[in-house]
């Protein structure tokens, strides 16, 4: 209605902002709050007035951690394929890649710092007056096992094992796919990571 008018103008089109044309004397503003609920792969974040409960404004960041691990793959690929490539000979630099301590992965810090970028431009646009993430924490034995308890809860799956040898003792050492035993066997997945099958060993 305002821009119809002609009493506003478009500040910003991300996130969509107005600025008046005529300035207010004696502005009556509106704390605001900035909600957060993290996610690895979409991020939500919604400015709600606490006096009111009304949203005013509401998104979804999509996270870009696959496109950064599979950037980090296909550099790793690239760097291991040089040493059977017909190059000049290069001094390796084993100094430069060591990582700093408190450092994060890659996929996680992009993560971190597009949420921390989005709060920073709400900040300067909006009166907001506090922010509240959401923290969740699953027990997947209770979800799995709701009776369990005591030193079996505290133990859980993996006492005692490795998860190789875990999983070696499984399957009684043989291999899943033809059941040949003796032989030097790898880890995989039963259910291909692609057909949404389970990367823990104690799912079949």
């Amino acid at each position: 209605m305002l821009l119809k008018q002609g009493k506003a103008a478009v500040y910003r089109r991300y996130p969509f902002t107005l600025i008046l044309k005529r300035a207010v004397e004696k502005p009556a503003l509106e704390r605001l709050r900035v909600k957060i609920d993290p996610g690895s792969q979409t991020t939500g974040l919604a400015l709600v007035n606490d006096a009111s409960g009304e949203v005013v404004w509401a998104a979804e960041l999509t996270h870009r951690g696959k496109h950064i691990t599979r950037g980090l793959q296909n550099r790793r690929a690239v760097r291991r394929s040089r040493r059977q490539r017909k190059t000049r000979y290069r001094q390796p630099h084993f100094g430069n890649r060591r990582k700093k301590k408190g450092t994060l992965p890659p996929s996680l810090e992009s993560r971190v710092c597009n949420v921390v970028t989005w709060v920073r431009r709400l900040l300067r646009l909006c009166p907001v007056a506090a922010i509240s993430q959401e923290l969740v924490k699953f027990d997947l034995q209770r979800m799995e096992q709701p009776d369990i308890s005591g030193v079996e809860y505290q133990q859980g799956t993996l006492f005692g094992y490795e998860a190789r040898e875990y999983v070696l003792l499984k399957w009684q050492h043989q291999c899943a796919y033809c059941d040949a035993g003796g032989v030097p066997l790898e880890l995989d997945h039963v259910h291909p990571r692609s057909r949404c099958g389970s990367i823990r060993v104690s799912r079949k």
